[in-house]
């Protein structure tokens, strides 16, 4: 079954004549009758009577008609969301983010927003593991993370910037005057850190051990705005990618001094799977060139 025999049926119908029904679909008499009997065979019961030049609706045609005018209203319906999608009326973007990258992805969602307010916007944060997860399993488009080590043939990875890992202190701390810090001097000080699931405290754990150092590690937490409290009070320090913390934050940064000690934003995304034209669009919010 098909819908231009649904828009043929349904002209003959209102018409009740197939010449002038021909004439108004610009097609001839013999492909229209052509087409009626296929779907007629199709369905295995005649939808007109022909008597004669005329035809008239039997009661299967007049059941189906209700059904056929349906089903083209809603392939129009379907036409038109189609349309809407591909120029951004409407549509769901799903975006993954590690907290580290908050001050990344926020100004680009806010500018793409004003321009394409119909998009709806699903924003995940997590860690770096769920987050792969997810977009593993297509419930993310793309996520944007801090990304090291071996890289899965799964995934395409853009990199987006580079940023120095930061002994993070509250401003009224001894330390918050220095330009940078070793990780031995680090050692001393009480550390509170993301716990084990995000690639930032693997990320730190691996350059202590590389060094010989043990850090002082009092406190780990899965919840990064709560971390960031703790070590406003004076009482913790904690380590993190200088683009992690912002103005807003009232925190003091310090670089770290050492070879390797900077992390690479990525944006991630799956290869086998259907691009949206929502995502090419953001991926330019983000300076992030696809060709």
């Amino acid at each position: 079954m098909e819908l231009r025999q649904l828009r043929y049926f349904l002209k003959a119908k209102d018409l009740l004549n197939f010449t002038e029904a021909a004439n108004h679909l610009y097609i001839s008499q013999s492909t229209l009758s052509q087409q009626i009997k296929q779907l007629e065979e199709e369905l295995g019961i005649p939808l007109f009577n022909r008597i004669g030049k005329r035809i008239v609706l039997t009661e299967a045609g007049q059941l189906f008609s209700d059904y056929a005018e349906k089903s083209l209203l809603k392939s129009q319906e379907g036409f038109l969301a189609l349309q809407d999608l591909k120029e951004l009326k409407t549509g769901v973007l799903n975006i993954g983010v590690t907290y580290g990258l908050r001050s990344t992805l926020i100004p680009a969602f806010i500018n793409f927003s004003k321009e394409y307010p119909g998009v709806k916007t699903n924003m995940i944060f997590g860690t770096t593991s769920e987050l792969m997860e997810k977009l593993n399993h297509l419930e993310l488009d793309f996520a944007l993370t801090f990304a090291e080590g071996t890289k899965e043939e799964v995934f395409n990875y853009v990199p987006l910037f580079t940023s120095p890992m930061t002994l993070v202190t509250a401003k009224e701390s001894d330390w918050a005057g220095k330009k940078e810090i070793s990780l031995k001097e680090i050692t001393h000080l009480p550390l509170a850190m993301p716990t084990k699931g995000y690639s930032t405290t693997k990320f730190v754990t691996e350059a202590f051990k590389e060094n010989g150092l043990k850090p002082n590690l009092l406190i780990e937490i899965n919840d990064i705005l709560t971390l960031l409290e703790l070590v406003k009070s004076g009482n913790w320090y904690t380590i993190l990618a200088r683009t992690t913390v912002t103005e807003k934050d009232d925190l003091m940064t310090i670089p770290i001094q050492g070879k390797n000690m900077t992390r690479t934003a990525m944006l991630i995304s799956l290869k086998e799977a259907y691009e949206k034209k929502a995502m090419k669009i953001f991926y330019k919010f983000l300076n992030v060139s696809r060709d």
